[in-house]
């Protein structure tokens, strides 16, 4: 695995090999650094999943998060902090599929009362199709006149 231009599996061994040859170090401080290296493996492994290659949920790895911040000038004059993110996914097709998901966030004042951005217009489920896979499907059946079975086959492929 290459991480930045960085052959992990090449260090990890190089690194390895060094500690092996080391005649002086304590047995604690050469089993802490062995623990290290398994370590840094097992987390450079992990960069690369997605939910193809794991058993992530496929909502965990959208093509494109997008923030939307409160306007806060909306807002009563305060002090805020922001709690988190409510979240929302347009599923679409620019010819291979590309999920964008849209980040409101959420800010609440010392009263405990919340203020969410609001989302794009259109936007009102926490998945949906977007566009462009409304727009295929509707020219397949009325103009291409493609069975609905078969349309309904190939969004779900």
């Amino acid at each position: 695995m290459t991480v930045e231009n960085i052959n992990v599996e090449t260090a990890v061994k190089r690194v390895n090999g060094l500690i092996a040859q080391e005649r002086d170090l304590s047995p604690a401080l050469k089993a802490s650094l062995e623990v290290l290296m398994l370590l840094v493996t097992i987390l450079a492994n992990r960069l690369g999943l997605n939910s193809k290659n794991s058993s992530k949920p496929p909502s965990s790895d959208p093509d494109m998060v997008k923030v939307i911040s409160v306007d806060r000038n909306t807002l009563p004059q305060e002090d805020y902090r922001s709690v988190g993110f409510e979240t929302r996914q347009v599923v679409d097709l620019n010819i291979s599929k590309f999920i964008t998901e849209w980040r409101a966030e959420i800010l609440e004042d010392k009263k405990g009362k919340r203020y969410v951005a609001p989302f794009p217009r259109g936007f009102t489920r926490p998945v949906q199709y977007g566009i462009g896979v409304k727009t295929n499907a509707a020219y397949m059946s009325q103009y291409q006149l493609i069975p609905y079975n078969r349309i309904e086959d190939h969004f779900q492929d």
